[in-house]
């Protein structure tokens, strides 16, 4: 699809005047802009002081009668002095950042011929910072003077070092940026502060992949989406924010999911899927537990962040797609790297900027702000304002801030917790009892989940066994004996070798026997029920 040309531009007070039939044998650069026949201009956003008005409209008639296809929108400029160079940037730069910008089916180019030489450079500092999305548009009157001649136009795409000017406002635009990514909330916490500061400049400097690691709940996905959406008011990206858990990858629909597959890749795959990747094209791509990723998956994942191509599955043809990777995972990439379950050469490509998140215990004096935060959201969804009493609120944070509080959920945890006091709220005030009764259901929550932690743990070893061995196998051993292999199998799960899982079974008899072979001990045992050490570490 052709993008739409819309020209941004002062009138020229001079060079664009002209009274009577006489103004169409001199070149008017306003009106030169309609009169090139292979560059049609889909509109023109015309800037003028509001005391030339009476010239505008004889511009806009003119431009009508030339390029009746191009519309003319002539935007009034109050401008007091257009040689102050503050004044001049501080109201193109107010009107560039309210400006409807549409990069998907518009370009953008801004002529520099007209206007005062200040206005010129201001119009060259927007450019160059991103603030107007577009380039440079000059033009020149004919070699030869020839009545309705239109003269020249060239195309100037800046590659500037940035400027150090009106310091104040892009001050307040950082700060606006950091305060964006923190969603509003004033928080206090120091280390976060810093962190959130150093994703900022990140965030509108970078096109590199970032890894933001943390416990569940800490925030990573919120602030991954919130990075796009202040490249995406910076117009440094164009594509969509695309967000997949990795940890609900498996088998063949992983690798189809990511990098999409020809019809016919594998059974089941009846028509061609373009994949995530591709649907991220100049937007930025969000891999959540990225650790779960299979071996596969990550060396196909490396291709595509360094050479921006890779192949679908079952085609023989690379497929394109420049995006910008964010990472998040709640695990020690470092150590899965040490003991070769992610990849160093992937690690070393996404960990150029990584940052970890606090969790929410560890961040005991932003749970208020926090927590104020949340109340707001809630009782905009609810329609009604809900407050803590004194009391109330006093009770809620010294349980929220104490050692009994730990937050196992982080965020997401006092998100829920204070929307079920919002919701329980009698005349829209949360009240001391209803405190007390939240306290009681976030110990007995905390209480089951560690609970809950320990028996899905004893869970999984038992499927583990059950994976291990036939049913027949199973039936014919002691529940002795049966509890005390799984009890093995879950510390040669959690070892690195068969010789370190044998040190911690056997840490006290090894010192009795005169030649000690742990590895060959532990081996023998597993052999008794027809285990490899192959087996149950895999």
């Amino acid at each position: 699809m052709t993008k739409k040309n819309v020209v941004i531009g002062f009138m020229g007070t001079q060079l664009d005047s002209g009274q009577g039939a006489g103004r169409w044998s001199k070149w008017r650069p306003t009106v030169s802009l309609v009169q090139h026949e292979d560059r049609v201009i889909d509109r023109l956003e015309l800037l003028y002081a509001p005391r030339y008005a009476s010239l505008a409209n004889v511009l806009l008639a003119d431009i009508a009668n030339v390029s009746p296809e191009t519309e003319v929108r002539l935007v009034q400029s109050d401008v007091q002095d257009p040689w102050d160079f503050g004044e001049m940037y501080g109201a193109l730069y107010d009107w560039a950042r309210s400006y409807p910008f549409d990069l998907e089916n518009e370009q953008y180019w801004v002529h520099i011929t007209t206007g005062t030489h200040v206005a010129q450079i201001c119009m060259f500092l927007l450019v160059e910072s991103r603030q107007i999305p577009g380039v440079l548009l000059q033009t020149s009157p004919p070699r030869k003077q020839e009545v309705g001649a239109a003269g020249e136009m060239i195309l100037i795409d800046l590659d500037l070092s940035r400027y150090d000017g009106l310091a104040r406002r892009f001050h307040q635009a950082k700060e606006e940026a950091i305060d964006f990514l923190k969603s509003g909330i004033a928080t206090r916490n120091a280390r976060f502060n810093r962190l959130i500061e150093e994703v900022e400049r990140v965030a509108v400097r970078s096109q590199a992949p970032v890894l933001l690691t943390g416990p569940t709940g800490a925030g990573k996905s919120h602030l991954a989406r919130r990075m796009f959406e202040l490249k995406k008011s910076r117009h440094q990206v164009e594509g969509d924010f695309v967000e997949v858990n990795c940890a609900t990858l498996r088998g063949d629909s992983a690798a189809s999911t990511l990098f999409g597959h020809k019809k016919g890749a594998f059974t089941g795959a009846a028509a061609e899927r373009a994949g995530l990747l591709r649907a991220a094209h100049q937007g930025v791509l969000f891999l959540d537990e990225i650790g779960e990723l299979g071996a596969d998956e990550q060396a196909m994942l490396l291709k595509a962040v360094e050479e921006k191509r890779f192949y679908p599955m079952g085609s023989d043809k690379e497929v394109s797609s420049d995006f910008q990777l964010i990472a998040g995972t709640n695990r020690d990439l470092r150590v899965d790297v040490a003991e070769g379950r992610f990849r160093e050469d992937l690690f070393a490509r996404i960990n150029l900027w990584s940052y970890t998140l606090p969790g929410l215990a560890d961040r005991a004096e932003d749970i208020e702000p926090n927590m104020d935060h949340q109340l707001a959201r809630v009782g905009a969804e609810i329609g009604r304002a809900v407050r803590f009493n004194a009391e109330a609120r006093a009770a809620y944070l010294r349980f929220a801030k104490s050692s009994e509080a730990p937050w196992t959920g982080n965020f997401r945890d006092l998100a829920a917790s204070i929307t079920r006091l919002a919701t329980l709220a009698e005349g829209d005030r949360i009240s001391v009892e209803q405190v007390e009764a939240e306290v009681s259901r976030l110990q007995w929550l905390w209480q089951h989940s560690a609970g809950a932690e320990k028996i899905g743990n004893g869970f999984k070893t038992q499927l583990a066994l059950e994976g291990l061995l036939s049913d027949e196998q199973l039936a014919a051993i002691d529940c002795f004996d049966r509890l005390q292999l799984q009890s093995v199998l879950e510390v040669c799960r959690s070892s690195r070798s068969l010789s370190e899982a044998g040190r911690t079974l056997f840490d006290k008899s090894r010192a009795q026997r005169a030649v000690v072979n742990d590895a060959d001990r532990l081996r023998k045992y597993l052999q008794k029920f027809g285990l490899s050490w192959d087996a149950v570490a895999g």
